[in-house]
């Protein structure tokens, strides 16, 4: 079978949920016995999301091949379980500085180096990139808004792809909102209508039209959309606003956008075997209780900056049969005299990842209140290393004790950047960045909950535990589960003294699944109903 492409375009506004679209299909091809991977083009400049603030652009997601990517990859992974690679995420960023890397060697040839044919044909490659591969589709989603000036040379590539392949070997979706008129009490189209319009006037006509609605969309409006938008009547499916996230991918299915897809690819594996993800589901729907967790953090105006740990913990909820209130607080109004006011109603804290010293603070006295009210809690790559900051002042009595990113003064620096780290002169050179195994020792919370000796997790962070404390920081109670195989690096901390207290280098939110979550946050939420249990 040759390798069938999916082109997942937007119109009207943003933020009607293309991503989950992309990851729904994927899922409900995957049930057919398909092999699916999923890309994402993105139409801003810079090369990654990687050095962009959390507030423009929600969470940095990670590969295991160490990309930092746009935070859909985090969907498309959660609702495939496929891990991703660098070449599913691309920028324009990434294609014109491969564009301009290939002039300057002289690949062109002396020619005059255009958007088309030479941008259009690079982007073109990364879709090709799957072709001799084992993948049977590939769906690519493209960022933004149809008619944004940024994504034209995009939708030129996609255009031109589907001319260079079979027509059955390619079908193009728009996703388009159906907005709600409460004053006359109706659905309106127009907006649809002129969408495609504007899609079509750059030489793409789109096969399936999924329509945002939070409202049923009567039969009448869906035959309307067809004849006006030149597709077939089946081929309008309705995207209505599910319980539950991880519920879109059946709504979906019962709509009948995996067959349509299907019939139109050639694919003859029409029938899926949803059963698994129907019983998720329903597992889902019948959550007993509420743990409440804490999640303090920095990047608090937009909890997209948070936005794996945050489903994360769900899915750790689901795995105890427990919904789980995530309360997001700011760490800058935690205070001395504030703390336990802030804090006190939470069955578990937990402190994720996040980069600068704005914050650190409010985030040391969080881990302060976890040690000292034996509160579950987990720390994540900061988070750990605000952990051994806390237990360095407060128990070892080392009262300057930081991290040397916050602080070239002190003498404690129980967070540094290694030696061999120093001597690069790019910072980006000195991260950690994608998959990286990790030794868990025997007789640990740490070898309790993951249930095995060698485990891989994905890493993005510069600075690391200071070896030179170890034996004083491991001889009070705070010791070293988790390092390096060679020993050299410190991945897993915990407190002996504790119920329940680790903190991990790594950021285990990306590898968690709502169907198989992260040991780590499984059995964070496991402790916080524990805990709760016992008040």
């Amino acid at each position: 079978m040759s390798t069938k492409y999916v082109f997942i375009t937007g119109g009207v506004v943003s933020g009607l949920g293309k991503g989950i679209t992309a990851s729904s299909l994927g899922r409900l091809l995957k049930n057919r016995g398909y092999k699916v991977v999923n890309q994402k083009f993105d139409p801003y400049i810079n090369v990654d999301p990687g050095t962009m603030s959390p507030y423009e652009h929600g969470e940095v997601f990670v590969t295991d091949d160490g990309a930092e990517t746009d935070l859909d990859l985090g969907h498309y992974e959660r609702f495939t379980d496929v891990n991703l690679s660098r070449n599913c995420s691309i920028t324009s960023g990434k294609i014109y500085q491969n564009v301009i890397n290939k002039e300057r060697r002289g690949d062109y040839l002396g020619k005059t180096v255009q958007v088309i044919p030479h941008v259009t044909n690079e982007i073109k490659e990364k879709i090709y990139s799957f072709e001799n591969s084992d993948v049977d589709v590939v769906i690519t989603e493209l960022g933004g808004t149809v008619g944004d000036i940024e994504s034209l040379a995009f939708i030129e590539a996609i255009r031109q792809f589907g001319l260079e392949k079979n027509r059955e070997d390619v079908v193009y979706i728009h996703v388009t909102l159906l907005p709600y008129i409460s004053g006359s009490n109706e659905l309106k189209s127009k907006p649809t209508q002129h969408s495609v319009k504007e899609l079509q006037s750059f030489g793409i006509k789109p096969d399936i039209l999924v329509c945002r609605s939070e409202s049923e969309i009567p039969n009448e409006i869906k035959d309307k959309i067809a004849l006006f938008c030149n597709v077939r009547p089946e081929n309008v499916i309705p995207n209505l606003t599910a319980r539950t996230l991880y519920e879109v991918p059946m709504l979906l299915e019962k709509e009948g956008l995996a067959r349509v897809v299907c019939k139109h690819l050639g694919l003859d594996k029409v029938e899926p075997n949803n059963s698994a993800w129907e019983e998720m589901i329903e597992n889902i729907t019948h959550l007993q209780g509420t743990v409440k967790i804490a999640l303090v953090g920095k990047y608090m105006q937009l909890q997209d900056a948070y936005l794996s740990v945050s489903e994360s913990l769900r899915h750790g909820g689901f795995a105890n049969g427990v919904n789980v209130d995530i309360g997001y607080i700011d760490s800058e109004t935690i205070k001395e005299d504030n703390a336990e006011q802030v804090l006190s109603g939470y069955d578990g804290i937990l402190v994720p990842g996040g980069f600068g010293n704005r914050g650190i603070e409010g985030k040391i006295l969080a881990v302060k209140y976890a040690r000292e009210h034996n509160v579950p809690f987990l720390g994540i790559c900061l988070g750990m290393q605000m952990a051994v900051v806390e237990f360095s002042r407060n128990v070892l009595g080392l009262k300057d004790a930081s991290s040397a990113e916050f602080s070239l003064t002190t003498e404690n620096p129980v967070i540094h950047i290694m030696e061999t780290q120093k001597t690069v002169t790019d910072k980006g050179g000195t991260m950690r960045l994608g998959a990286y195994p990790c030794h868990i020792k025997k007789d640990t919370l740490a070898y309790e909950i993951y249930g095995q000796e060698d485990i891989s997790e994905r890493h993005r962070h510069r600075y690391e535990y200071n070896n030179s404390y170890k034996e004083r920081l491991e001889a009070e109670g705070l010791k070293c589960s988790g390092t390096s195989p060679d020993g050299s690096l410190v991945e897993i901390v915990e407190n002996v003294n504790h119920p329940f207290f680790i903190g991990v280098q790594f950021h285990p939110e990306f590898k968690s699944r709502p169907d198989r979550p992260a040991p780590l946050f499984a059995s964070l939420v496991g402790a916080a109903k524990k805990f709760k249990e016992g008040k």
